[in-house]
């Protein structure tokens, strides 16, 4: 070839001229263009999709073949087959051709990816190929969105609510329970307390029933089975069940003043007073 030999853009030989370089794409007209129109879609492992390159130029007469000479295949990438359709338009009155090579890629990794570089060739008469290359494009690829760690997640959050509001109901249970115990110690101490100021002027047998009555109080509140109240409350047959432990001489007292009576000295009274006081677990402060 003489030194004066350059390539027409119809990919012929000038024969005026000898070992001319080739020219460049762009000043024969050529492009490529690579990519979605709507850019790479949202991507994670195990999605496949499709990505195009065009290769165009001005067509003044003239056909060109365009031959792939790479893969898509990269780290995380592989490319599952590729097409090509021809087609030809008219831009700003001029025709122009296009072969538009479509790669069908599966996402086999996740992280930050690259589609790689692609290139072609056009072949000439000269024996030698014009090179085309597309730019290298970027791509996120995200892990399958797994919903089960959300749901375990809300699980155990509506767990620990529920633990949480039965935990408060409980200790509201309990501090319920304890403020309605010392209401009733609180009751219970003020009636023994007018008992210990009468133990000098009442009557003795009217003052031991009294406090039979109060103690009564005392044991339909803390025995179950007294849902009528301190009336269905029987001290002596608890006493003879061996509920009431230590009651015996105290009982036989309220019976005595039932069955009979009869005067007792104030030093008495204070003695049976003390004795129900401890029985029943009551201290004059509180």
């Amino acid at each position: 070839m003489e030194e004066n030999d350059t390539l027409t853009a119809d990919g012929n030989v000038d024969s005026t001229a000898q070992e001319q370089v080739l020219p460049r794409p762009e000043e024969l007209g050529i492009s490529i263009t690579s990519g979605p129109a709507d850019g790479i879609p949202s991507l994670t492992v195990g999605d496949t999709f499709e990505y195009p390159v065009t290769v165009s130029w001005n067509v003044q007469g003239s056909s060109l073949l365009v031959l792939p000479v790479s893969s898509v295949n990269a780290k995380g990438l592989t490319q599952l087959g590729v097409s090509q359709v021809s087609a030809r338009s008219v831009k700003d009155g001029a025709e122009v051709a296009s072969i538009t090579f479509t790669y069908k890629i599966m996402v086999q990794d996740t992280g930050d990816l690259n589609i790689p570089a692609l290139k072609f060739e056009i072949p000439t008469s000269l024996g030698s190929s014009i090179d085309l290359r597309s730019e290298s494009v970027p791509v996120r690829v995200d892990a399958p969105f797994n919903p089960l760690p959300i749901v375990v997640g809300i699980f155990v959050a509506v767990c620990l609510v529920f633990a949480g509001l039965w935990r408060a109901k409980r200790r509201a249970r309990a501090r319920a329970a304890v403020a309605a115990e010392n209401a009733a110690v609180a009751a219970l101490r003020e009636k023994m307390m007018v008992l210990k100021q009468r133990v000098n002027a009442a009557d003795s047998r009217e003052w031991l029933l009294e406090l039979e009555g109060v103690c009564k109080e005392y044991v339909a509140g803390r025995f179950p089975g007294f849902a009528e109240g301190p009336a269905a409350v029987n001290l002596e047959t608890l006493v003879k069940d061996g509920k009431l432990e230590g009651w015996e001489s105290l009982v036989e007292e309220f019976a005595h003043a039932r069955y009979g009576g009869g005067q007792r000295d104030g030093f008495e009274n204070r003695e049976t007073w003390k004795a129900a006081m401890k029985l029943m677990g009551v201290s004059e402060e509180e």
